[in-house]
């Protein structure tokens, strides 16, 4: 009766692992469908499961990805981790076999004149712990959980290294034409300073207009020497992530690009299959109930069993010869009763770490669902300001025609030339960098749900 009663209070300790029904990840994308037309968020399609060489589809830019996965220090740590894990948990699971032990041994005595005695033994020992109560099976499950942890990590590493290398390629795309956009603005400038001086030789502009010109191509000269620091910065920054010594990176040309338009994000559902930091969330708490039902499993008795057959000539008394076979078997039964409340300590301690873990899994749930919205408004955000930003460069090229051609009949001061030419800049500035948030819109948004297979 006392087993049959034990048995039934453990009942959980063998249970497996199931995701809580109160973690929940309804509503955690903010009802993108108000906010944009680029996606459908009822469709179960997810740009997440989609390879990343459909969202990358610059060859320059695959090239340059499958060498950073190939070298990355990082994604060989993490491939060598899962390694680790595996053989781990190969390890719990050959613990619930026997274990085998050979020991000879002999040992030569003499005592006074009496001639040497000789004893040996050759003793195989098996002994095996009987999981009764599921000590190793918890053991084991945790191990997987570990494994699989591992996996989800690696996967996070992997969609961090692909995200990574194009947002810097993105960006080493936009310095390439924010140069060239600033460099033909450095050549008109200095033509201007040649035709101010010209015209203040011919008595038409005074040296104070001169000055001004002057000033103004020192300043875009200065912005493009500080854009050429900034394209081999980060040159050097991405080949430090490619695991080799900074070097020029081959690239197109950001005209090259070309960025998916339907953006599919699917149901909030399949962010808890698809994105790794939650799967590891997730198995995180699962490590914690395991744990929880190991220290619930510490309460009941272990038992063991023990044999042990040997040939010797030793019986630990006398010596004969020649030897004899001897067998030993023992059963063994260790149940805790009082242990300095050590056992109640610890499951208390593991109750507490599964409700932490519990809450931590909730929370990285609604962090994903935050980025997957971010990523959305960004999207649709960058979108509406490149419009904006065409139209006004547009404008601009027309103002500044117009206002050279006024200067020329003399209706305009060199001042309102500069002032075009330098508003007309910085609007193709903003253009060019407005363009590659949208690419990296796309980027956060892949990587949100989970993308980087």
């Amino acid at each position: 009766m006392v087993c049959a009663t034990a048995l039934l209070s453990s009942c959980h300790i063998y249970k497996a692992y199931d995701r809580p029904e109160e973690i929940t990840a309804d509503g955690i994308y903010r009802d993108p469908i108000s906010q944009t037309d680029t996606l459908a968020v009822s469709d179960t399609t997810n740009m997440g499961n989609l390879p990343w060489q459909e969202i990358f589809q610059d060859p320059k830019l695959q090239v340059l990805i499958e060498e950073g996965l190939a070298n990355n220090v990082d994604m060989q740590a993490a491939i060598l981790r899962v390694e680790e894990a595996k053989v781990l948990l190969t390890s719990a699971r050959l613990s619930f076999l026997p274990s085998i032990n050979f020991n000879p041994q002999g040992t030569i005595t003499k005592m006074g004149e009496s001639g040497y005695v000789k004893a040996y033994s050759t003793p195989l020992s098996a002994s095996w712990e009987v999981d009764l109560f599921g000590k190793l099976l918890n053991a084991s499950r945790s191990q997987k959980v570990a494994y699989l942890q591992s996996e989800y990590s690696c996967q996070a590493v992997r969609s961090q290294i692909i995200c990574g290398i194009a947002n810097m390629y993105y960006t080493l795309l936009m310095l390439d034409r924010q140069v060239e956009i600033t460099a033909e603005n450095v050549a008109i400038n200095k033509e201007n300073v040649r035709a101010m001086e010209a015209m203040k030789i011919a008595g038409m502009t005074t040296e104070a207009a001169v000055a001004q010109s002057r000033a103004v191509y020192h300043q875009v000269e200065a912005s493009l020497i500080d854009l050429k620091r900034q394209v081999r910065e980060t040159e050097n920054a991405l080949s430090v992530l490619l695991a080799k010594a900074p070097q020029t990176i081959d690239r197109g040309t950001l005209d090259e690009q070309v960025v998916p338009e339907d953006l599919t994000v699917g149901v909030p559902l399949q962010l808890l299959a698809n994105r790794p930091d939650v799967r590891v969330a997730e198995m995180t708490l699962a490590s914690a109930y395991y744990s929880t039902n190991q220290a619930r499993a510490a309460f009941y008795p272990g038992i063991n069993l023990t044999a042990t057959g040997s040939w010797t000539n030793g019986s630990g008394v006398s010596i004969s010869n020649p030897g004899d076979f001897m067998f030993q078997a023992l059963a063994s039964l260790a149940q805790p009763i009082f242990n300095n409340g050590k056992l109640i300590a610890n499951l208390k301690v593991s109750k507490a770490e599964e409700k932490i873990a519990k809450m931590n899994y909730q929370q990285t749930i609604l962090e994903a669902g935050q980025e997957v919205s971010d990523a959305l408004h960004l999207y649709d955000a960058t979108n509406k300001r490149l419009i904006q930003d065409r139209q006004q460069v547009e404008q601009l090229e027309k103002a500044s025609v117009y206002t050279k051609d006024l200067f020329q009949s003399g209706d305009a001061t060199y001042l309102e030339v500069l002032t075009a030419q330098q508003s007309l800049l910085s609007a193709q500035l903003t253009e060019v960098s407005d363009n590659v948030q949208r690419m990296q819109a796309v980027i956060s948004l892949y990587s949100a749900l989970g993308g980087g297979r």
